[in-house]
């Protein structure tokens, strides 16, 4: 079978990439497009440590043919870093300790940012159902429950102070 284009939005911008049928989505961003947070883990939708978004919606990298994603949005740990920090779910983790040796903190950042997109309060019983297809042999998952309900707090805040701005601004 032949190589093809496929093109799709990378954290707002488009990126066209040859591929081979049946090239994997985390093959293509960790291979040719350099975006390694990403893990290239168990290669079988196992681990969650592949996790992106597409559409918002999660996904495992590892078994997404890269021709899926064609004309969809991609979101990964890198598109939401911003350039100067962290993401206010990574400094959740940071400030919770829910990440030691890391590999799995991409995936669960991927998945908790889905989450509170979504719900932005969640319970303890929807961040551990929103997690269950993401493993850490590390950390247990109390620290990471802890760090998404922080998170979700600290978007909750950042989300009142720029409503607050902008009335200030209306005035």
């Amino acid at each position: 079978m032949a190589s093809r284009i496929v093109t799709f939005d990378l954290g707002g911008r488009e990126v066209e990439v040859m591929v081979r049928p049946m090239t994997t989505l985390q093959s293509v961003l960790r291979n040719q497009l350099g975006f390694t947070a990403t893990k290239d883990g168990c290669r079988q939708g196992g681990c969650g440590s592949c996790t992106v978004l597409v559409n918002g919606q999660p996904m495992l990298s590892c078994l997404l043919p890269v021709e899926d994603v064609a004309g969809q949005r991609v979101t990964t740990l890198e598109s939401i870093t911003p350039a100067e920090g962290l993401h206010p779910i990574q400094q959740a983790f940071l400030d919770a300790h829910a990440s030691q040796c890391g590999y799995c903190t991409p995936g669960m950042v991927m998945v908790s940012k889905a989450l509170l997109d979504h719900d932005p309060a969640p319970t303890d019983d929807a961040i551990r159902h929103a997690l269950t297809g993401n493993i850490c042999r590390c950390t247990g998952y109390r620290p990471i429950v802890t760090a998404v309900h922080s998170a979700a707090e600290a978007v909750h805040d950042a989300a009142d102070a720029m409503r607050g701005s902008a009335g200030e601004r209306a005035r």
